[in-house]
């Protein structure tokens, strides 16, 4: 069995695969539960990324023969042509691997609706070019209401009017149509320009997004732990 372990800013995911496939997965909000769990699941193979807690020290809580993290010097399944590699966030390159897993040799588009809105391009030939980043649908709220003096913070709604008729609907109009139609944009332009183009979405608003999308994508909200398991797996046989 192999654990792999997706620690972001607020929760570590944790998935247990037995070769490819995904058998169990779990999500701790304390380091003390994430120990514990560790401690007593028995593991071959162990691989982790991590924005903000030591990596290193979250290995050391498992007996699994094999242990890596996830570093920009850590040999990957594609070609990564990103030009500060050292810069690139651990869990866009684990997208892109999860992305080349599900679809090999095809032009792919991974899109990850989280804090921030991450595109991230991978070629047919398994290359990693790079994308763009942008504020995530809570941050956009956020931030009209940090930056301004007037404006309330206000909640994410369902089904926001076009035409807002209070600054709260105003405020969710532009905030969700706006990104809405940011992510529809960005598949169009991608698409004109990739022949077969496959865009696959990801990340804590997956669920949110993925039917108020115009364009054609595929909602494949474990991606990024997908793609870890590839990495390990890859490593492991190296």
């Amino acid at each position: 069995m192999n654990i792999v372990v997706d620690y972001g800013n607020s929760s570590a995911k944790v998935g247990i695969f037995d070769q490819r496939t995904l058998k169990e997965k779990h999500v701790f909000r304390s380091e003390v539960e994430l120990k514990d769990f560790l401690q007593n699941f028995p593991a071959d193979h162990f691989i982790i990324s991590s924005v903000n807690t030591d990596a290193k020290t979250v290995s050391e809580w498992t007996s699994a023969k094999k242990k890596f993290i996830l570093r920009h010097t850590l040999p990957l399944p594609v070609q990564n042509l990103y030009a500060t590699p050292h810069t690139l966030g651990v869990d866009r390159i684990a997208g892109v691997c999860g992305a080349q897993i599900l679809y090999p040799a095809t032009n792919c588009l991974v899109i990850d609706a989280g804090t921030c809105i991450t595109y991230d391009f991978l070629d047919s030939e398994a290359r990693y070019h790079g994308g763009s980043i942008s504020p995530g649908l809570k941050m956009r709220f956020e931030a009209m209401h940090t930056f301004t003096a007037r404006l309330p913070l206000v909640q994410v709604t369902e089904n926001p009017p076009l035409t807002g008729n209070s600054t709260e609907t105003c405020m969710q109009s532009g905030a969700i149509h706006g990104l809405t139609e940011e992510i529809d944009g960005i598949i169009r332009r991608y698409s004109e320009k990739f022949s077969g183009l496959v865009v696959i979405l990801c990340g804590g608003d997956t669920a949110f997004f993925e039917n108020r999308l115009k364009a054609s994508i595929f909602a494949v909200p474990e991606l990024v732990l997908s793609g870890l398991n590839s990495i390990l797996l890859y490593n492991v046989s190296r």
